[in-house]
């Protein structure tokens, strides 16, 4: 809108009483803009966008997770609550939107962590959006044969966890798939990885990955356009949705 208006960075920030560098953080969406100012800037720009107002609006708002006491600071939990399709590849553990309570709370207190409530709480919540009529969240998951075989919480956590993802990849918006073991060598051996998508076409794919001391969030197109590739062979090797519930029944003793 600014440059449509003719307006430099300079000139906009003088009129609207901001400094150079704060217009640009905002226009960058590195700091937030409250309505007002958002209303001051159309009227200098000559232009308004009754979207863009209500968008501002929905920013401001407290994200869900905050009443669990958690800061995400723009993390994985702000970026998954705008999504509306999730690919994950998990290694080694059933993925977050796939757990039951029990295995969250073993993962939680292997981890070294005390508050396994909140934890539980939030991955639960997470996974509303599976079910959910107004916003459901599509999600495609390829589970390497060893996440199915690790033993988190002993034996009867791990059978509570297997027959809940039987129950879970009868939904419509679950596609589970199993990487077998016998595959051997493939692509994503460094570690798991997830691609999430957004209503909007013109929002960019996000890849997010986790690593033992942190986390990596991307949107550079190469990059997202090689785990995307490498998500893609995976699918070719994995198992289809009903051998893979087959397989992970054999696992439970089910026929």
């Amino acid at each position: 809108m600014r440059e449509a208006s003719g307006h430099t960075l300079d000139s906009a920030a003088y009129a609207l009483d901001k400094t150079r560098s704060a217009l640009h953080r905002i226009e960058t969406g590195e700091t937030k803009a409250n309505v007002h100012l958002v209303r001051t800037m159309m009227d200098l720009y000559d232009h308004v966008d009754q979207a863009l107002i209500d968008e501002t609006r929905r920013s401001l708002r407290k994200p869900w997770f905050s009443a669990y006491g958690v800061q995400d600071n723009g993390g994985y939990l702000a970026v998954e609550t705008e999504a509306s399709h999730v690919d994950e590849f998990a290694a080694q553990i059933v993925p977050g939107l796939l757990q039951t309570d029990g295995y969250i709370r073993a993962l939680v207190t292997t981890r070294g962590r005390t508050n396994s409530d909140q934890a539980a709480l939030i991955r639960l919540f997470r996974q509303r959006r599976l079910i959910s009529e107004e916003r459901p969240l599509t999600y495609t998951a390829i589970v390497d044969e060893a996440a199915l075989l690790r033993q988190v919480g002993g034996p009867a956590v791990m059978r509570e966890q297997l027959h809940h993802l039987i129950e879970l990849a009868n939904l419509p918006t679950v596609n589970l798939r199993v990487l077998t073991l016998a595959q051997g060598v493939h692509d994503a051996l460094p570690g798991p990885f997830c691609l999430l998508s957004f209503p909007d076409p013109e929002d960019p794919e996000y890849l997010y990955v986790e690593h033992v001391t942190g986390t990596v969030h991307n949107e550079d197109e190469d990059e997202v356009r090689e785990a995307r590739m490498v998500f893609a062979q995976l699918q070719s090797v994995a198992l289809d949705p009903a051998e893979s519930v087959a397989l992970i029944k054999r696992r439970t003793g089910r026929p």
